[in-house]
């Protein structure tokens, strides 16, 4: 009784001290953010994370029913669904949040973005690890899908409508279906901050007709040549005879 006792007043401490963190977190991710009342009361975001870690002790501590059904409240309430199982760092911030999915066996880290529509789901029936593990300071975009236990690196950026299959090397920027890493063209972003530039994205068929453009222009060039060199010798040979 005294050690349950003592994990409940531990929980609430530590609890209090990352609401203090996801305030904090919305004033610097959300510019439209306007005071603390507001985010208590106005941010769905907010309210799935407060939800969610209750969820998630009562999941550990296998009070699987009771967590459950916290988290189809959680749903209800928000629209945003997160398993109880669902492993999340701190300071992880929803922006909107309709339409969220993070399955059971998904791990984020911290400083994560995601926006509404987002789907960490899994790809298989069997009971193991099927989820996303998304790194520290990823940014995904809105309507993304990242499907089965693939790893999102740190630092990366998913972009919107992009369905990721494959792992993600960190500092990477994904787009596209299936989503394709296109370099490692984002800069580290500082522990606390994040990277929410999700609109500066590659455009990779823009990238191939480029190629492509140059490609063509230096084999035309080559053409050329040739054709002056042969024209040459077809009048040097009809002058000598």
């Amino acid at each position: 009784m005294f050690e349950r006792t003592r994990q409940i007043i531990f929980f609430i401490k530590e609890n209090i001290t990352r609401i203090r963190e996801d305030i904090d977190t919305t004033f610097m991710r959300d510019p439209a953010a306007k005071s603390v009342p507001e985010i208590l009361t106005s941010y769905p975001g907010f309210h799935a994370i407060l939800l969610h870690r209750i969820g998630h002790y009562l999941w550990v501590r296998e009070k699987y029913l009771t967590a459950r059904f916290l988290s189809h409240i959680n749903r209800f309430i928000t629209g945003i669904e997160i398993h109880p199982g669902a492993k999340i760092g701190r300071r992880f911030f929803i922006d909107h949040g309709m339409g969220v999915v993070i399955g059971e066996t998904s791990e984020i880290g911290n400083d994560v973005t995601i926006y509404h529509g987002v789907t960490l789901g899994g790809t298989t029936w069997r009971k193991e690890k099927r989820h996303p593990t998304v790194k520290d300071r990823v940014v995904i975009g809105a309507g993304a899908k990242v499907l089965g236990p693939v790893v999102i690196g740190e630092n990366s950026r998913v972009g919107a409508g992009s369905v990721v299959i494959k792992d993600v090397p960190p500092n990477s920027t994904v787009v596209g279906v299936p989503g394709k890493a296109m370099g490692k063209g984002v800069k580290p972003v500082p522990p606390g901050a994040a990277d929410l530039n999700h609109h500066e994205l590659p455009d990779p068929e823009a990238i191939v007709m480029e190629t492509l453009s140059h490609r063509i222009a230096e084999l035309e060039g080559k053409i050329a040549r040739l054709e002056k060199l042969l024209l040459q010798k077809d009048k040097s040979g009809a002058s000598r005879r």
